[in-house]
């Protein structure tokens, strides 16, 4: 049972199936970097303010002293959310307390991309493995599976191949194990 209940992790809806309307010339997308555990604060101010972003959460769960399973719903990256605006409302952002920095997303289609795969993953309720930092390897895309379509990257931990999704702007990813699926390498 969880703590709290989950809460929306993006707003609106369908934010990241829309790319090609939210691709006015004002509007650009920004990785937040939040104050030390103010993402889902920063969350609810922008759900309030009907400002566009999203938020990766992953289900976490501990056991009690008790011993009853908890559930609580944690950033995928912690300190980092992702909004797309304008400088007006990036600025109406900052002025939260909530925020220790805004980098601009140089290659907005591509973080669009790399997000959508996040989201996947974590709608697919396979366990995640966060990755904080990226190492070089083989890229490959799977044949078969409920993953099929989905690019990454091969990794080997604990003597398990994982698929690696790397939302390559943070230079972060999650990993899934990759038992029964067959994948193809991707050239180049």
């Amino acid at each position: 049972m969880p703590i709290l209940p989950q809460e929306p992790d993006i707003f609106p809806e369908d934010l990241l199936e829309k790319p090609s309307q939210l691709s006015q010339s004002t509007w650009s997308w920004w990785a937040i970097h939040t104050r030390p555990r103010r993402e889902k604060e920063l969350a609810r101010r922008l759900r309030r303010w009907d400002l566009h972003h999203y938020l990766p959460l992953v289900p976490r769960r501990n056991r009690s002293p008790a011993g009853r399973v908890r559930t609580s719903y944690v950033p995928l990256f912690p300190s980092y959310m992702f909004f797309c605006g304008n400088e007006e409302q990036r600025y109406q952002i900052l002025t939260t307390n909530c925020v220790a920095g805004c980098l601009k997303v140089p290659d907005s289609d591509q973080l669009v991309h790399d997000l959508l795969q996040i989201r996947r993953l974590i709608e697919s309720d396979a366990p995640l493995t966060p990755e904080a930092r990226i190492s070089p390897g083989t890229r490959v895309r799977i044949k078969s599976g409920p993953f099929v379509g989905m690019e990454g990257t091969v990794i080997k931990r604990r003597e398990r191949q994982r698929l690696l999704v790397v939302v390559g702007f943070l230079q972060q990813g999650a990993s899934i194990d990759l038992e029964d699926v067959q994948v193809e390498q991707i050239d180049g």
